[in-house]
């Protein structure tokens, strides 16, 4: 089985911290992991979640010990066998001193909710869109199937709404399009409203009425004008 070696932890963690990383602490950490599986998911994790020693003031040896367990539980292993297989001295000075089980699992949930642990339990989720993406196609295929055949036609209206609700436009997209088409709508009354100006002036000119220079010192929009954007 393949050990974990200060080189390889070290070439996983930022400058900073090379220098918290010894042999002695890396025996420590050989010592505990019996799984060969284990050793696979611990060195991938460690490679992966470095960057969470950025958003607060962790050992070096924390993030080793949290990572280990937050690797337990990927596994599958509940919460207190993670923590007794992380912590094995810990465990056995509590069994040792007789600490009631009760206790000990109020230090195991402490430490599961600790800002270490769930900052890198944070960077393992999966988001349920993308976890059940098969499911909420087959939903949509089911609700288009109902729509299209269901013989009751509240059936068919709720299962046209239904895909209608899901598929719906993003709300940003929707404002940016409103916004969109807001300003389109007014550059277009504008462009109408000059070129009926326009006319008027060319008319004006022709008649008579005024001069070309007079038409060109002319004001042009009232300060009280407004354009609406209906």
């Amino acid at each position: 089985m393949n050990e974990l070696t200060v080189d390889e932890i070290k070439s996983a963690l930022p400058d900073q911290f090379k220098k918290s990383i010894n042999q002695e602490l890396i025996d420590g950490i050989n010592a505990t992991i019996v799984d060969p599986e284990m050793y696979e998911n611990y060195r991938d994790n460690l490679m992966s979640y470095t960057h969470v020693l950025k958003n607060g003031k962790f050992k070096v040896s924390s993030y080793l010990d949290a990572v280990r367990y937050v690797s337990y539980k990927l596994m599958g292993c509940t919460n207190i066998k993670s923590y007794s297989l992380t912590f094995p001295d810990k465990i056995d000075r509590f069994n040792s001193q007789g600490v009631p089980a009760k206790d000990i699992a109020s230090y195991v949930t402490a430490y599961n909710k600790s800002k270490l642990v769930n900052l890198i339990l944070e960077q393992t989720l999966i988001p349920s869109y993308i976890l059940n993406q098969d499911l909420y196609q087959k939903a949509l295929n089911t609700q288009a199937e109902l729509m299209m055949y269901a013989k009751s036609e509240k059936v068919r209206s709720d299962a046209a709404n239904s895909i209608l609700t899901q598929l719906k436009m993003p709300e940003k997209q929707q404002v940016e399009l409103e916004v969109s088409v807001k300003e389109d709508s007014i550059i277009g009354q504008l462009k109408r409203q000059s070129a009926e100006l326009a006319a008027q002036q060319r008319t004006l000119i022709e008649s008579g009425g005024a001069n070309a220079q007079e038409v060109a010192h002319s004001k042009i929009i009232d300060a009280d004008y407004e354009v609406s954007d209906d």
